[in-house]
């Protein structure tokens, strides 16, 4: 049996308790928000242990954790080093978005019908800590001399934007990859992605009773300029093009308006929570203060006893290309080919990924692991998210085959 077979065929072979892993990890909430995730990473390495890997525990302090949002995060390295040589980072997440409604089965069951398993996580990104873990234990069954070294990066902030976890991992220097594969789909390879902005416009006016309400400054009345004008605003980005092939143009949408006192109440205090998405053209700086000037403009258009602050949540930058990504599509490409016998296109999302964390650092990035062709096809952050547990298997194959390439200096 040629090298090649002997690590597919140890993936088939652990494909059943490949499953099982993944069940556990699904059925553990990890919803972030609130993002108390410290006890599911706890969780998660003794799984790993249970496989027979020895798993570093890196909590974050307190103080951090708070400050990005969470109540707790400890982060999870696997290393196994084979020689000397480079290695290879596969990084995947365990937070998740809530749940949310609208679910045929319970979202923490990992209810598994007609080959397909169904739960929040299941595809975004619990599918790849099975499918890194599982390519890792194939490697070392199949007895091949390699060269290098593998790390599993397990983090759980994504959806808080990663700055606690891959990030704060790379910039201690607790770990410095040659090259990383962040968690994917396997029908494609991500070269580049989105960046992302988030930021809260706080309208602070004055309460007054309903029936009187000339006596109070009304935020929401104030609120809707500032809808309207960023509206406006949203409408002339269609004109900014990028030239990355699968984005398209920036986007931006007010994703979250809380406010007000009672019925009979003239509001306040008005927040939004608005999500711009940026091209890999753009400048995040200028971005932001553009849209922040036009939300001051139209602030400054609000009847008198208004004020208008406007707050960062998360400045998330566009993932590029770093030389030595082409390698790695050129690898990925050739074993997804082989198993999963057709071609698999190297292109842009407009998502935003931990994938940016490890470019920024001058790390030849891509994204790849389990799943199907789109976000749209998994359910990712809907409801029924789900994962072909078949996908699951050749996604492992394309991993274990590509870092048994990089790992005894093979090419394209």
């Amino acid at each position: 049996m040629s090298e090649r077979a002997l690590l597919c065929a140890a993936v088939d072979r652990m494909h059943a308790a490949q499953c099982d892993f993944l069940a556990g990890l699904v059925r553990i909430a990890t919803d972030n928000p609130p993002g108390d995730c410290a006890p599911a990473a706890e969780a998660a390495a003794d799984a790993l242990g249970r496989l027979g890997f020895s798993v570093e525990k890196h909590p974050v302090p307190d103080s951090l954790v708070a400050a990005n949002g969470m109540v707790s995060a400890t982060n999870l390295v696997v290393r196994h080093r084979f020689g000397p040589g480079p290695v290879i980072a596969l990084n995947a997440h365990g937070d998740v978005v809530p749940p949310g409604a609208g679910w045929s089965v319970d979202p923490y069951a990992a209810t598994v019908r007609d080959g397909v398993m169904y739960g929040r996580g299941v595809a975004v990104s619990k599918s790849d800590f099975a499918t890194y873990a599982f390519a890792l234990k194939a490697l070392l069954e199949s007895g091949l001399a390699l060269e290098g070294g593998v790390e599993l990066h397990f983090t759980f902030d994504e959806e808080a934007g990663g700055a606690i976890g891959p990030a704060w991992l790379i910039e201690r220097g607790i770990v410095k990859p040659d090259f990383a594969i962040c968690a994917g789909f396997a029908y494609n390879i991500v070269v580049a992605h989105d960046g992302c902005l988030h930021l809260e416009v706080s309208v602070a006016g004055r309460s007054a009773h309903a029936a009187e309400p000339q006596n109070g400054a009304d935020a929401l009345e104030a609120a809707t300029e500032i809808l309207a004008a960023l509206y406006a605003y949203r409408d002339g980005l269609a004109a900014v093009r990028s030239s990355v092939p699968g984005i398209v143009h920036p986007t931006l949408v007010v994703g979250l308006i809380k406010g007000g006192i009672n019925t009979n109440v003239v509001p306040d205090l008005v927040t939004l929570r608005l999500d711009r998405r940026i091209v890999p053209e753009e400048d995040p700086v200028a971005v932001e203060r553009a849209l922040v000037a036009a939300i001051e403009a139209a602030a400054g258009r609000a009847k008198p006893g208004i004020a208008v602050s406007v707050r960062r949540v998360l400045l998330a930058m566009p993932f590029t290309q770093v030389p030595g990504q082409e390698r790695l599509v050129a690898l990925l490409q050739r074993n997804a080919r082989a198993v999963l016998a057709e071609e698999i296109p190297a292109n842009g999302v407009p998502l935003y990924t931990d994938a940016r964390h490890y470019a920024a650092a001058g790390i030849p990035t891509v994204l790849y692991g389990a799943g199907p062709h789109s976000l749209l096809e998994a359910n990712g952050h809907r409801a029924d998210e789900r994962l072909v547990l078949d996908d699951l298997r050749k996604a492992t194959q394309v991993i274990a085959l590509t870092l048994a390439d990089l790992l005894s200096g093979g090419s394209p």
